[in-house]
């Protein structure tokens, strides 16, 4: 069983992480507010027919939730819809000015600050992670900061959106015990694209043709990323350790650079080898587990 849930988890790194060059090709046709309010919406659709099916596996034992749950639902899944919305909008605008390798570690970096901004919920933060944290800072530097010691605006709001995607892990963690995950998922999704299509109409001006012309990445990232990825994450994390769990998702920070290099012929200079190689060593040290004292 555990080696049929880890396949699941690998299963979802690669889509994750070959997500980014969807976005990165999508970005040739549509703005960044367009691409991501169809891409939300064609995930929360994609993700109906999973609760339907899991609604109709259990049977007549499943309860009817109480008027306290659905509260609980339907406020973590806004909640995760306007971080969502804003952690994917300074994702994929800042997707237009790196590649997408450096995008996928970058984001990435989200598994070391979620211990760090677990100090201002009173979580004990042991020195394993400050080792991560610095290891990971300095990735970061031989990654981002060029020669010129100039810092791309690209990095910047991706790493902004790190942050962002930080607190929707802890938000997460808040409100999956108390509700359905996947509900909770369909729910961000569409408060996600519903968010992002009124900023489209204010900031951009999408056509149906530019649509249909990027229906391949859209529909990749939109069912494949949002939808199935999300779903195997369930499905796989089910029974399994968190932190061997999460260390095999981070596995979509390499997939995404060498995506990048297999089908958008993008490639990393040296000084960013060594950074790519420096985060992903802290990313590995933050995940594994402490020694029992």
């Amino acid at each position: 069983m555990k080696i049929k849930n880890g396949i699941m988890l690998v299963l979802t790194a690669f889509i994750w992480g070959t997500a980014f060059v969807a976005q990165s090709v999508g970005m040739d046709y549509l703005g960044p507010f367009t691409f991501n309010g169809v891409r939300s919406l064609i995930g929360g659709a994609a993700l109906l027919p999973c609760i339907w099916l899991f609604q109709k596996g259990k049977g007549k034992a499943t309860e009817k939730p109480s008027r306290g749950a659905r509260k609980e639902l339907i406020a973590g899944g806004i909640a995760c819809g306007l971080l969502l919305f804003a952690a994917s909008s300074l994702q994929q605008i800042g997707i237009q000015y790196t590649t997408a390798g450096k995008a996928g570690f970058i984001t990435a970096f989200y598994i070391v600050i979620v211990p760090v901004l677990g100090i201002f919920l009173h979580k004990k933060i042991n020195g394993k992670v400050w080792g991560a944290v610095a290891i990971a800072l300095a990735g970061l530097y031989f990654l981002c900061i060029t020669e010129k010691f100039a810092v791309g605006k690209g990095d910047i709001l991706i790493f902004l959106c790190a942050l962002v995607f930080s607190i929707h892990i802890l938000v997460i963690d808040y409100f999956s015990p108390k509700v359905d995950g996947v509900k909770m998922s369909c729910i961000q999704f569409l408060v996600c694209g519903l968010l992002s299509g009124i900023a489209m109409l204010f900031a951009e001006q999408p056509q149906l043709s530019a649509v249909l012309l990027a229906w391949k990445p859209i529909a990749y990232a939109g069912i494949m990323s949002c939808g199935v990825g999300y779903t195997l994450q369930i499905v796989g994390q089910k029974g399994m350790d968190p932190t061997i769990a999460s260390l095999i998702l981070s596995l979509e920070s390499c997939i995404s650079v060498l995506a990048g290099w297999l089908l958008l012929g993008q490639t990393l200079s040296i000084r960013e080898g060594l950074g790519c190689v420096a985060m992903f060593a802290a990313i590995i040290l933050a995940q594994l587990p402490a020694k029992e004292s």
